[in-house]
Parts: C-alpha cells; sequence; structure tokens
C-alpha cells in the first residue's frame, strides 16, 4: 500500500522578548506562559515553539496560548450578471501606411456599418477615430524633405505627409461626423515594415480627454494593421534613448514626443491599458495574425481576429471579438500585502479551473449571473491591510479590509509585586515586568548590588567582547541593540542578526526563506544556502533510478559527489584503488583460498557477491592477479550503486603455476 507522512510542524522564530512576538513569528509558533518554565539564565525565547515542543518539555496543555487566527482563512462569494445595453466606446486606430491604401477606401464608407453593429450591442455607443504610421526619423521613414512631405509612390497625388500618432476624432455618437472625418484622411508611408503601433496604443489609452472616454462605459481599442511593431529597444537604431513615460504628450492632436521618446514596453502597455480598462481588439491581416496571437497572450482582455487584405469583414471582425471579450469574465486583483493569498474559485458553467492570479468564466451569456468564492489566507499578522478585486475591462472593483488578532490574552495574576518576580515585578505572559530600578530575569537584581565583574563576565562568550559589541550587560544577561534596519540583535551574547545572509539574485535567502542567525531557513520547496534552488531530486537521478548513484548527495539538483566520485552523477572515481586490489575476496569467494578463506562470508559479502563463469558478460576491464598458491585467476568487477558495492564475475578456470603467461 502506498505509505504517506504528514509534514512536521517548524516554528522558525527570531528574535523573541514577548509573547506577541512570538505568535507573529509563524503559524506553528505557539508561548508557554507557566511561570517556572523557563530555567534561571535561559532566554524567555524557549517559551516559543511549536505546541509538540512545549508539551514534550513539560509546558501543561491550558499554559499554552494559541490563538485561532494566526492563519485566517475568510471566504468571499462575488455574483457577477453581464449587462445588456451597457454604455461601449469604441476607437479605431487604423494603420495609415501605404500597404493599408485599400482598407482606407473600404473604412471610409463603414461609418454607419460600424454604429448599425454597435447598436446590437448597446444603445449607447460612441466611436472615435485615430491613425499612425511610424516615428518620422532614419531609420524608419526617409528623413528626405520631399519624401516626409509626401513618403508615397510618386504617382498617388492624394498622399498625406509623414507622421507617428495622429487623433482624428473624438468619440462621437454621430455616423454622419465620422464619415465625414473619415474621409478627409489620406494614406501616407514610412522605410521599414514594424510601425509605431504601440505609440499610438499609448497615447490612445493615456489621453483620455482628448478620446473622449466615458467614466461609466466599456472601452475598446481596435487596431487595424497588416505589420508587425516596433516596442521598447528600437529607438536606440534611432538614437532615441528615452524611455516611454506612459503620459499623454498631444498638441494640437498630434504626439509631440514621437521622435524624442522610445516606443513604450508590452508591459508598459497592457498595465496601462489595465489601469484604464480599456480592451483591444487587434483586425490584423493573415501574415501578422500569429504575432499579435502572441501578443494578445500578454495583454489582458484582448482579441485578435484575422482582417481580408481590404477591411472589408472588419464589422463582423468586431462585432465577434466584442462577443468574445463581453462573454469571458475574468476576475483579478490589485495590491496584494505580502503573507496574503488568494485563491478564486468560478462557480459557473464554463468555469476555468480554480486560481491564485485570476478566476474566469467563459460563455456567460447576457443577463447570465455567474459567481465566484474568493479564499483569501493571511499566513501573518497585520491591521488594515487592503486590496482590490475587480473583473479585468470593467471599472468597478471590490475593496477588500484585511486585519488580524494576533494579541495573546493570557491570564496573568492580579498581583501588582508578584513572587515569582521577587515582590519587585509583575507577570506578563509568564515573564517577569519589573518595577523600577529592579532588573534581571526575576527582577532579582537592583542597580549597584552585584559585583559589576561578575555580572559582566557572564556576558562574554569564551572571555570575548561584553555582548559581542552588540548589547549591554544588564544584570548578568545581554540587552542586545537594533540593526542599522531596525530589527535587534539576538543570542544569548547578541551574536546573531538577521540582516547578513546569503543572497540570491539580489535578495536575502532569494526571497524564499527568512535569514536567522546569519543562514537561511528556506521556505517549504527550496533548497540551498541562499534557498535558491526548487527542491527536486530529477535532475540527480540516473538510469537505474538511484540518486547519484549512492555515491553523492543531491543538493541544488545536482550531484555533489562524495570521496573522488566525479559528476554530473558519481558514476566514476578519480583516485579511488584500483578495482583489482579485490583479489582477496574474489579468491575466497571463487576458490575457497586464500587470507580471508576462514572468513570469507564477514570480510567480503557485503562489499562484493560474485558468480564463477566461463564467458564474461561484463563489460571493462579484465583482472589478472596471483593468488596465494601462485595461480592466475582472472575476474571482472561491476560497481553497483552505493560506495562499497560490486558484482563480480570470476574465471571458473585459474591459470597454471609459472605456465599462465597474461597481458595486460
Amino acid at each position: 500500500s502506498a505509505g504517506w507522512c504528514q509534514q512536521e510542524e517548524v516554528c522558525s522564530k527570531s528574535v523573541i522578548n514577548s509573547c506577541g512576538d512570538c505568535i507573529r513569528s509563524g503559524p506553528h509558533c505557539v508561548w508557554c506562559q507557566q511561570l517556572n518554565f523557563t530555567k534561571v539564565g535561559a532566554q524567555e525565547a524557549v517559551r516559543c515553539d511549536t505546541r509538540a515542543q512545549l508539551i514534550a518539555r513539560g509546558c501543561p496543555v491550558e499554559e499554552i496560548i494559541a490563538p485561532e487566527n494566526l492563519v485566517d482563512i475568510v471566504e468571499l462569494l462575488l455574483s457577477h450578471r453581464r449587462a445588456e445595453g451597457y454604455p461601449v466606446d469604441l476607437y479605431y486606430l487604423m494603420d495609415l501606411s501605404y500597404s493599408m491604401k485599400d482598407d482606407l477606401a473600404q473604412v471610409k464608407g463603414l461609418g454607419r456599418d460600424l454604429f448599425r453593429a454597435l447598436n446590437k450591442i448597446t444603445q449607447h455607443g460612441q466611436i472615435g477615430f485615430g491613425a499612425f504610421v511610424d516615428k518620422t526619423v532614419l531609420p524608419y521613414t526617409n528623413t528626405n524633405k520631399e519624401k516626409l512631405e509626401k513618403p508615397c509612390d510618386q504617382k498617388d497625388q492624394q498622399c498625406q505627409p509623414a507622421f507617428g500618432y495622429t487623433h482624428v476624432l473624438s468619440m462621437t455618437k454621430s455616423a454622419d461626423e465620422f464619415g465625414k472625418k473619415v474621409s478627409e484622411q489620406f494614406i501616407s508611408g514610412n522605410l521599414d515594415s514594424p510601425e509605431g503601433s504601440l505609440d499610438a496604443m499609448m497615447q490612445a489609452a493615456v489621453c483620455g480627454e482628448k478620446i473622449g472616454w466615458r467614466n461609466s462605459s466599456t472601452r475598446l481599442i481596435v487596431l487595424t494593421t497588416d505589420a508587425g511593431f516596433h516596442m521598447a529597444g528600437d529607438g536606440k537604431l534611432a538614437g532615441i534613448l528615452e524611455p516611454n513615460d506612459k503620459q499623454c504628450h498631444m498638441a494640437r492632436n498630434i504626439y509631440t514626443k514621437s521622435s524624442e521618446m522610445d516606443y513604450p514596453s508590452v508591459g508598459q502597455l497592457a498595465t496601462v491599458l489595465e489601469k484604464n480598462n480599456i480592451q483591444l481588439i487587434f483586425a490584423v491581416t493573415k501574415n501578422v495574425e500569429a504575432v499579435y496571437k502572441e501578443l494578445s497572450k500578454m495583454i489582458p482582455k484582448s482579441e485578435v481576429g484575422t482582417l481580408q487584405s481590404d477591411s472589408s469583414n472588419v464589422v463582423a471582425l468586431i462585432e465577434n471579438a466584442y462577443n468574445r471579450l463581453s462573454s469571458k469574465v475574468t476576475l483579478s486583483h490589485d495590491n496584494l500585502p505580502d503573507d496574503v493569498r488568494v485563491v478564486y474559485t468560478p462557480m459557473c458553467t464554463n468555469s476555468g479551473p480554480p486560481g491564485e492570479n485570476e478566476g474566469v468564466c467563459d460563455n456567460v451569456g447576457v443577463q447570465e449571473q455567474i459567481s465566484f468564492k474568493i479564499t483569501v489566507t493571511a499566513s501573518s499578522c497585520m491591521t488594515d491591510k487592503s486590496f482590490t478585486i475587480r473583473p479585468q475591462g470593467i471599472r468597478d472593483t471590490l475593496t477588500v479590509m484585511l486585519s488580524t488578532t494576533c494579541d495573546c490574552q493570557c491570564e496573568n495574576p492580579s498581583e501588582e509585586f508578584h513572587s515569582h518576580c521577587n515582590y519587585n515585578g509583575s507577570t506578563d505572559c509568564g515573564i517577569c515586568r519589573c518595577r523600577e530600578g529592579f532588573l534581571g530575569q526575576f527582577c532579582e537584581c537592583s542597580a549597584g548590588v552585584k559585583d559589576e565583574q561578575s555580572l559582566q563576565q557572564t556576558c562574554r562568550r569564551d572571555n570575548g567582547t561584553v555582548c559581542e559589541g552588540r548589547g549591554d550587560c544588564v544584570c548578568g544577561r545581554c540587552q542586545c541593540h537594533t540593526t542599522e534596519s531596525g530589527t535587534s540583535y539576538h543570542g544569548e551574547f547578541c551574536e546573531c542578526d538577521d540582516d547578513h545572509c546569503e543572497k540570491f539574485q539580489n535578495k536575502q535567502c532569494g526571497g524564499n526563506g527568512k535569514c536567522n542567525c546569519g543562514k537561511c531557513e528556506c521556505s517549504d520547496g527550496f533548497e540551498g544556502s541562499a534557498c535558491q534552488c526548487k527542491t527536486s531530486q530529477d535532475g540527480c537521478r540516473t538510469a537505474s533510478n538511484t540518486v547519484c548513484f549512492g555515491r553523492g548527495d543531491c543538493e541544488c539538483n545536482r550531484c555533489k559527489c562524495h570521496g573522488g566520485y566525479q559528476p554530473p552523477n558519481c558514476l566514476t572515481c578519480l583516485g579511488c584503488p584500483d578495482q583489482c586490489q579485490a583479489k582477496n575476496c574474489i579468491e575466497c569467494q571463487g576458490f575457497d583460498s586464500g587470507p580471508f578463506k576462514k572468513n570469507c562470508s564477514e570480510a567480503c559479502s557485503a562489499s562484493i557477491r560474485s558468480n564463477l563463469v566461463q564467458k564474461f558478460s561484463l563489460s571493462g576491464k579484465e583482472c589478472h592477479r596471483k593468488d596465494s598458491e601462485g595461480c592466475w585467476i582472472t575476474f571482472k568487477l561491476d560497481q553497483l550503486p552505493g560506495k562499497d558495492n560490486y558484482y563480480a564475475e570470476i574465471y571458473d578456470m585459474r591459470g597454471e603455476r609459472l605456465h599462465f603467461i597474461v597481458t595486460e
């Protein structure tokens, strides 16, 4: 039957001066408030450990303080109904490079069709229009003066000067106005194939007042193009080094920083679109469809549709893409505090799997109500922390406030001056709180009463510096100072701090563990001196399903071989004794003679098992040695997993004395 083991509970504690410090250290840390639990001279931190450890050291169960809500799991139920007739703002952003000439001619007559399609979705629709080509500098655009003025083919008379991004029409409900403005547009041109579409989308997203986005609408950008896109870093080709700042730079409806600021990165664009609740529809030709599908994977709430070569299907494409976007509800969160975990469980007909980053319900019909169960787990103490949950592409948000109760509710004696504290202080969760003028674990010290030199000596480790120079010796015990980072030195002699552990990728303990007294204590699933490795033995397993052939340890998914065994899997050994030196065991096992004859099983069976053969089946080196009787014996050894573990094949005939010649 399959076995199982329960993971051992561990209390990873650092600086513990009170019950509150203890229970904040981790979900398995509890406190013993028994008055006489701490031995004289011991740190009060021994009161803090797992429940099992405290009971094993003699703390009565009724004296253990363990608040119930150290790990607090809260379940929320969020309902959502897909609305009918929700306001929609659609911004048509068109590539006007020369290859889109046929498409522009088609779009000039699409105004009423676009509004007709929008009216199927909502009675509160608006449409805007913008155009882009690329930055008007080399190597993207020919900067010859005549070519800047007319970058198209010389035969084409209707050609507008080169430009980066132009906002043509703010949101309008008028199909006539849309048609009029679009009809005034002409094709332009540039040199290279990728265009400045990311520049245009960034400005369309952040220049809300100019575009006319409404606060309560579903916002869509429809990008039509037949080419790829430039992105962050490409600006270096033109000597443009200033990173994109995600700000609006529009004057007279023209992007003014086109030739001064680099293209945005995909990550910047995705962040801005999500912040402004804008959804993207990529209406692109077949030749670049794969490129934009990859881009869509990195931008939440975006869809890709295949545009016919002259854009004649753009209306149907937009309608279908919108239906896909609006029928898929994705719930996610922002500004999640540290030590808080969120799991979304969709409760709908077409639900995605439960997940920590998002919850998804697909193919949601109009007026269909769906629900999400949201489980929030806090693994540490916190007060008035918050984060937001919202459906992607919708402005509505839910703010979740988090507070945990991590104070110890101890049953303290009522005496102001308790006998446990030598009548010089009161008890608080088992610890003495001394009145002014008294010090010590049990308030046993009064300033100037004890010999100062003897008190100082107890604060020296190996006759070294008092409290390692990191604390003060008070009544024979070190009271540690605060480190530069604001934490405290700790340990009996203040020898420990939690600020100087090994780093990985510039993070202490790789961000996957806690630093305790200069050593990393790794979280579950991580290992290594800097918690830099995920716990795994896959890279150490051999074809025989052993780990490092039993001759090494698997550390960070790599074999750390013992002795002279060599990586990667500790198969071979450099500097190990010659295997042929095992002739004494071979002689006693094969021919019942030699120095091990009387104790052969005792001396050899643990390391070598053998068979007599007439023909070798093992590969590798043949060993030829004279035995104790002067005869030649021939054998082969195969090392099995483990350090001293061999299988031998022994040729069943021994060579005659002085007449058996072997060449090696």
